[in-house]
């Protein structure tokens, strides 16, 4: 089954105690399709300006991913820039540009509107909501979304919540929306919004699933050297989505191998700037490391 993913295609510059990177192939929609392809064919939906260097869109056409909705516009790609300090888990943001991804309006083939599989990466939920009334009849909706858009939009946001199956936050965010400071509390608080399911990402404390009937939890891969966290949760939704759309099953069986997949492609991620770890990462790499993390958490 293919996978469709909305976000953004953005040029990032990052500073982390290990070394700086200045307009590296980064975004939403990237950090997802990078650990999705590995189980199913991604279409990516996004936009990009006139600077947008052509080595990274041969390097995306090279990683297999359909780019047939790869928006090119006059103006300059988003960009933005981050800097991490002692706490890895918490970005300082720089600066933004929006550059042509204000002016985005996403466009789909026919053929793409039967797509099943649909994550929803963070960008404004209007643009969200926009694609998603384009497709005909999905099976798996996933949603992102920031503290930004909780923040300005929380109105288009919540509207947003009841069309889609499952909700993808981190643990600042779920706390903001719901109000909620316990986590199992703002996840049930998220459920009564609308989506059938809830995923809570903590960082290096792992993950919360949600949903009326199963509950679900499980801890991070250990790793012992964070260069740079940026898009690790878009990673881990990757792999999480990439892994239900390959098994074409969504019970608690598949749910919890998803969660378990997306947490281990997600400690690749954070081993290197931007996509350095995952633009090469194989099936084979990420089962060898699933192997060692199930002798982590069985006993």
């Amino acid at each position: 089954m293919s996978i469709i993913v909305l976000g953004t295609v953005a040029l990032d510059s990052v500073k982390t105690p290990y070394g700086k990177r200045v307009h590296m192939l980064g975004g939403s929609a990237v950090h997802f399709a990078m650990s999705a392809r590995l189980f199913a064919p991604v279409n990516l939906v996004a936009i990009i300006g006139e600077d947008f260097p052509k080595k990274y869109i041969d390097f995306l056409h090279q990683k297999g991913l359909i780019l047939t909705s790869l928006i090119k516009e006059r103006g300059n790609t988003f960009k933005w820039e981050g800097e991490y300090e002692g706490d890895l888990n918490t970005a300082l943001t720089l600066n933004t540009e929006l550059g042509v991804l204000s002016i985005f309006h996403p466009q789909i083939s026919p053929q793409q509107r039967k797509i099943k599989y649909i994550f929803l990466a963070n960008l404004d939920p209007d643009i969200q909501r926009h694609l998603l009334q384009k497709m005909s009849s999905p099976k798996l909706v996933g949603l992102d979304s920031m503290n930004y858009w909780i923040n300005h939009k929380r109105r288009a946001l919540l509207r947003l919540l009841k069309e889609v199956d499952i909700y993808v936050a981190n643990d600042q965010e779920a706390r903001s929306l719901s109000g909620e400071n316990n986590l199992l509390k703002a996840a049930k608080y998220l459920y009564n919004c609308g989506p059938k399911m809830v995923l809570i990402k903590k960082g290096e404390h792992g993950v919360l699933f949600f949903a009326p009937k199963f509950i679900f939890s499980l801890p991070a891969y250990p790793t012992d050297k964070v260069v740079d966290p940026t898009g690790a949760g878009d990673t881990f939704a990757g792999g999480f989505m990439g892994y239900l759309a390959k098994v074409n099953k969504i019970n608690p069986i598949t749910i919890k191998k998803a969660i378990a997949y997306g947490t281990v492609v997600a400690s690749f991620n954070v081993e290197g700037f931007g996509i350095e770890r995952t633009a090469n990462l194989t099936l084979k790499d990420l089962r060898n490391r699933m192997k060692r993390f199930k002798k982590c958490i069985l006993f």
